[in-house]
C-alpha cells in the first residue's frame, strides 16, 4: 500500500457450515456486501475472524478468499497472530504469498518475556517483510500486555509499524497517543476498534475504525466517517447512538462471556439477516440459540434491519 489505511476496515467474520467447516459461498456474500457498502478496507484473520480458534490450513484458506473477492478494489489486512515470533513470521510468509496488502499483529502471549520482548517482536516482523504491519492492541487478549504509546511512537520512528489497531478499551491512552502523533515525524494510522465510542474516536483524531459490529450494518459506519470527514458532528453523533444500541446484540447469550457473546452475535445477525448460511461457532463453542437469537432480532428489527 503506497499509503496508510484509513476509514471503516471491517474485522471480517469466518462463517461456518453446519460440519464447522469454513463457508466459502457465505464469505462472499458478506464480504461483497461490505464493499458495496463502501468500506474502506478489510481486516481478515482477527478476533472477530476467529484467528485463535484456526488451523494454519484454514487460515490460508480464509485469506486466499477475501484476497480474491476483494480483487484489488480495496486493501486486505491479514492478521498473524500467534504466541511467539517464530510462529508468527510463518504466518507473515503465508500472506506476503497469499497477496495480503498488510499485516496486523499482536504482542507476543503464553511465554511472557517484558517490553522489551514486546518490542524485539515487532522488529523481527519487520525485519522479515516489506508488508506495512499494524501493532493490534487487545490486552485481554494477550495476558494482559498493553501496547504503550511510547513503545509504538519509537516503532513508527524507527519505520517497525505504519499503524494501531486500538482495541484495548483504554480510551485515555488512546487519547494520548493520537494527541503524540500529531506532531510525531512519522504518523501512524490510528484505527479505533471500540465499536461504542467511534464518535469519541474520530474526535480525537483517530484515522478509522475497525468495528466487529461493522459486519452487520456497514453502511452505518460509512455514514458515520462520511460525515466525520465533513465535519457534521451531530450525525456522527446520531449514528454512533443508534450503533451503540445495535451493540446490545452481545448481551443476549446466556452463560457465554468474551467471544462467544460477541462473535456469536455477530455471526447469528448476520444469519438472520440472510447474510450467512449459519451461526455456528468454532468448537467448544456454541452458537446462540432460542430466546437468545428472538432477542438479536428483535434489536435488528427496531434499528431498521429486517431479518430475513
Amino acid at each position: 500500500m503506497s499509503s496508510p489505511i484509513y476509514g471503516v476496515v471491517p474485522p471480517v467474520i469466518t462463517p461456518l457450515t453446519s460440519e464447522r467447516r469454513f463457508d466459502e459461498e457465505s464469505n462472499e456474500r458478506n464480504i461483497t456486501r461490505m464493499i458495496d457498502a463502501g468500506v474502506h478496507g478489510l481486516f481478515v484473520l482477527g478476533s472477530s475472524g476467529e484467528v485463535a480458534f484456526t488451523t494454519d490450513a484454514d487460515r490460508e484458506r480464509i485469506l486466499a478468499s477475501a484476497v480474491s473477492i476483494a480483487a484489488g478494489r480495496l486493501p486486505v489486512l491479514a492478521g498473524v497472530i500467534d504466541t511467539q515470533t517464530p510462529r508468527v513470521l510463518e504466518h507473515v510468509a503465508a500472506a506476503e504469498r497469499l497477496g495480503a496488502d498488510g499485516i496486523v499483529a499482536t504482542a507476543p502471549f503464553y511465554a511472557l518475556g517484558g517490553v522489551d520482548q514486546v518490542e524485539e517482536h515487532f522488529r523481527a516482523i519487520r525485519r522479515a517483510t516489506d508488508l506495512p504491519i499494524y501493532a493490534y492492541d487487545i490486552p485481554v487478549c494477550v495476558n494482559g500486555v498493553k501496547l504503550q504509546p511510547a513503545m509504538l511512537l519509537r516503532l513508527a520512528a524507527d519505520g517497525v509499524i505504519q499503524g494501531v489497531k486500538d482495541s484495548s478499551g483504554d480510551d485515555v491512552s488512546f487519547r494520548f497517543l493520537t494527541l503524540a502523533n500529531r506532531t510525531a515525524e512519522k504518523k501512524l494510522a490510528l484505527l479505533t476498534g471500540h465499536e461504542v465510542v467511534v464518535d469519541g474516536a474520530y474526535m480525537s483524531g483517530a484515522d478509522g475504525a475497525v468495528p466487529g459490529l461493522g459486519n452487520i450494518d456497514p453502511a452505518a459506519y460509512v455514514r458515520q466517517w462520511n460525515a466525520y470527514r465533513a465535519g457534521d458532528w451531530e450525525t456522527v453523533r446520531a449514528e454512533q447512538d443508534r450503533l451503540a444500541d445495535l451493540m446490545t446484540i452481545v448481551t443476549a447469550a446466556q452463560g457465554l462471556t468474551g467471544f462467544g457473546a460477541g462473535v456469536g452475535a455477530f455471526k447469528t445477525a448476520l444469519a438472520l439477516l440472510g447474510v450467512i448460511a449459519t451461526n455456528e461457532m468454532p468448537a467448544p463453542v456454541r452458537a446462540l440459540a432460542g430466546a437468545e437469537v428472538d432477542t438479536i432480532a428483535a434489536i435488528l428489527e427496531r434499528n431498521g434491519l429486517p431479518v430475513a
